[in-house]
């Protein structure tokens, strides 16, 4: 179902500090259940923005950034710049 990919991030997102290598997936979980939770939903099973349970089998790293960057759909960009939105897509290019 839905074609398309809005990685939305609905909630707020405070500026905690970014990721340093080892930490990175920790904080994209954590980033994640910040800033994307509210619309894809804590388990990633979706609501107001697509599941992105299995997103990494779809798109790359460097896909699901760009989309954080640019938005896509009813997303708006810029939502998580810099490190926090490299952290986010590297923990969503995982999921498969």
């Amino acid at each position: 179902m839905g074609a398309s990919l809005a990685l939305a991030a609905c909630g707020g997102g405070g500026d905690e500090g970014g990721g340093d290598g080892d930490t990175a997936s920790a904080n994209g979980e954590t980033l994640y259940a910040q800033s994307c939770a509210g619309c894809h939903g804590g388990d990633l099973q979706g609501g107001a923005g697509p599941e992105l349970a299995a997103i990494g089998a779809k798109y790359s790293q460097e896909e699901i950034e760009n989309i954080i960057a640019n938005g896509q759909g009813t997303m708006p960009p810029k939502l998580l710049e810099g490190e926090k939105a490299s952290a986010v897509a590297e923990w969503l290019a995982a999921k498969k």
